[in-house]
């Protein structure tokens, strides 16, 4: 397997299984880069889907907020959880982390010919495989589940592979529910066992000795055996491994039941510890998850919440008395930051321009079905936590796909999660990409964040609106019959959706244009920002728009940011702009340059509604080195403009600029 030095995503081929790998090395090492005191640990766990891939990143970070020792991670993922996770390891930039992908989907054939009940489905058993999946140099792995939490240091859990002995090649805990014994109903028939059985939800296993035992052979033939009187498994892996020690028992090494609290209800869990001190592991093992009934559920639930909160940059600490091996990625950040003057007032401006955020993708189930006639539009946009209150009214507004970037702490991305799933509206939409950036620094990256959003865009076209917007009802359909009628696809148009505002909390919204020009003459709306700034939406021309019943071209002026809808290979927006101000009006800039022809729709429309003015204005407005510091980046962009489009740029360096 490669095991390059080069950082980030390394694809190389397996041999073992044809399985395709990712490979992230966050600060890289060899096996024993610490000494032989400090091995490098390796861990399996099996993650598909959505939620899998959002509940084992808590279990990620109990293991790492207690580790001294490097860690490999090997994933086991679909297609959707190597997206994700990939994502979020490469963003998030942890020391002394190493991690590989497997392809789920090209082992589900080894497995597949398997009946199973358990809700885990086909994923459920594809730890039986390991042995073929994993690298054949690995001789051994702690193999995971992923609702799973750790109380203590997992090099502990790492050590007890010495007290293995003779024949001893899986490190198992008992399993604490009556299961196996067969007594919880009447016609309850389980799988064999050796007494109470055994729980896979942790699992200690020597690769190189599986191997030599032919482990491969044996649970197939276990397998189907059991098979012709069960029918099916109603355990998954469990059951298998299993059926397979109660004819081997010589196979297993029984674990301190501490290495695995089993959390269902009916289990004999609290004769697992005496005190606080005893814990190690936590497992979740109920459908039913922090709902289950144990007497000492409330301290376990906090120990979960702990960490399901705990802010994931505060573990990008590198490790006393083992550096990580010099990794590229991280050392140019390093590189450029340390060429950034700290004593320029403007330092953390140009700073915020290379912070890597870290970035958990598709935070919620996604599902779009693409469209077959290739004129789809995904609405754009990002927000933090004080806009949430918007998701709703935005759906109502918009039935087509949307993506957005969601700018929040640990804390709020979990209180994020219980708002949605508590709400009719979000969770009957599977076409919303929420994408979570967590919360790093001083300012709101408005620029990274919109384009994060842009980068998840699976449609061909995009709306590039803002949170506070309400699009007019029917705004999709529209822009999807003016893709058509203007033949964007083989043009560069910006289609610009004209923008009004209303100082009303409570909106009667109007339904067609003749009722938002009514509204207009009643002084119940404004264009946008027609009192502070009316430069910014000038060009658009309304005076013109109002009487309008074809697209009408217009030309760039000084300032103009309109909002409009493009094609998904759009330039991005730059990211040097932070918080309030020019953020929107660079990119115009931009398309400008790139000779993007601005289309006003007559018939469309998108209001702003009222809501109170963010930290980023009230700072712009407050502080008069915000204030210097956005000119002076406002001219380097200039410049910069000028020496990409050399005399074409002369307008914007001319163009009077007092915003």
């Amino acid at each position: 397997m490669a095991h390059g030095g080069q950082n980030f995503l390394q694809r190389s081929t397996h041999p073992v299984g044809h399985t395709n790998i990712l490979s992230y090395h966050g600060g890289g090492h060899q096996t024993s880069s610490c000494g032989p005191n400090w091995p490098t640990i390796h861990v399996a766990i099996v993650c598909a889907g959505y939620n899998a891939s959002r509940d084992v990143v808590t279990l990620v970070k109990s293991v790492l907020f207690h580790r001294r020792n490097a860690l490999h991670f090997h994933f086991i993922t679909d297609s959707i959880a190597k997206q994700i996770l990939s994502y979020l390891f490469n963003s998030w930039m942890v020391p002394a982390v190493r991690v590989n992908f497997y392809d789920a989907d090209e082992l589900k054939s080894e497995v597949s010919w398997i009946p199973n009940k358990h809700y885990s489905g086909i994923y459920g058993l594809m730890k039986l495989v390991l042995t073929k999946t994993l690298p054949m140099n690995l001789r051994r792995v702690i193999v995971l589940d992923t609702d799973i939490t750790f109380a203590t240091d997992i090099a502990e859990l790492w050590a007890v592979f010495h007290k293995f002995k003779g024949q001893q090649v899986l490190g198992l805990v008992e399993n604490q529910s009556d299961w196996y014994l067969g007594n919880l109903w009447k016609n309850h028939r389980p799988w064999p066992a050796l007494g109470r059985g055994f729980n896979t939800g942790v699992i200690l296993l020597l690769l190189d000795r599986l191997r030599k035992v032919r482990w491969e052979q044996m649970w197939r033939l276990t397998a189907e055996r059991e098979l012709m009187s069960m029918l099916s498994t109603s355990l998954a892996d469990q059951d298998i491994f299993n059926a397979v020690i109660k004819q081997n028992p010589f196979l297993v090494y029984q674990l301190p039941c501490y290495w695995n609290v089993q959390l269902s209800d009916h289990t004999r869990s609290e004769k697992c510890y005496k005190d606080v001190s005893d814990l190690k592991v936590i497992h979740w093992n109920s459908p039913k998850k922090l709902r289950v009934k144990n007497k000492h559920v409330e301290f376990f639930r906090n120990l979960y919440l702990t960490f399901l909160e705990y802010d994931g940059n505060l573990l990008r600490r590198e490790l006393f008395g083992c550096p990580s091996e010099a990794d590229p990625n991280s050392e140019n950040l390093q590189k450029t930051l340390s060429e950034l003057d700290e004593d320029d007032p403007c330092y953390e401006f140009r700073r915020e321009r290379f912070t890597v955020h870290r970035t958990h993708l598709y935070f919620l189930h996604y599902e779009y079905e693409p469209s077959s006639d290739q004129s789809d539009v995904t609405l754009v946009a990002q927000l933090s936590m004080d806009r949430l209150q918007m998701l709703e009214a935005i759906c109502k507004h918009w039935e087509g796909p949307i993506s957005l970037a969601l700018y929040l702490s640990d804390a709020e991305a979990q209180q994020f999660l219980r708002y949605a799933q508590g709400s009719e509206v979000l969770m009957g939409r599977g076409n919303v990409g929420y994408h979570v950036v967590y919360k790093e620094g001083q300012f709101y990256p408005v620029n990274l964040l919109r384009n994060v959003a842009m980068q998840q865009v699976n449609t061909n076209y995009m709306f590039l609106s803002d949170i506070d917007f309400l699009p007019m009802y029917g705004l999709y359909e529209y822009l999807r019959k003016s893709v058509v009628q203007l033949d964007v696809a083989n043009s560069k148009k910006a289609l610009v959706v004209p923008a009004f505002e209303t100082l009303r909390y409570r909106l009667s919204f109007p339904k067609s244009k003749a009722e938002l020009l009514s509204q207009l003459d009643m002084g119940t709306l404004f264009t946008f920002r027609y009192h502070v700034w009316t430069k910014g939406h000038a060009p658009t021309n309304f005076a013109k728009w109002r009487t309008a019943t074809t697209p009408y071209k217009v030309l760039w002026e000084a300032d103009f940011e309109p909002y409009v809808m493009v094609k998904r290979d759009s330039p991005e927006y730059d990211r040097r702009f932070v918080g309030f101000g020019w953020n929107k009006v660079a990119h115009i800039m931009e398309l400008d340059a790139q000779e993007y022809e601005f289309v006003v729709l007559p018939n469309a429309y998108m209001i702003h509604m009222p809501h109170a003015p963010s930290f980023d204005i009230t700072k712009f407005r407050s502080n008069k080195q915000y204030r210097v510091c956005l000119k002076t980046l406002k001219e380097e962009f200039q410049q910069n403009m000028s020496r990409r489009f050399g005399f074409a740029a002369l307008k914007y360096m001319t163009a009077e600029n007092n915003s």
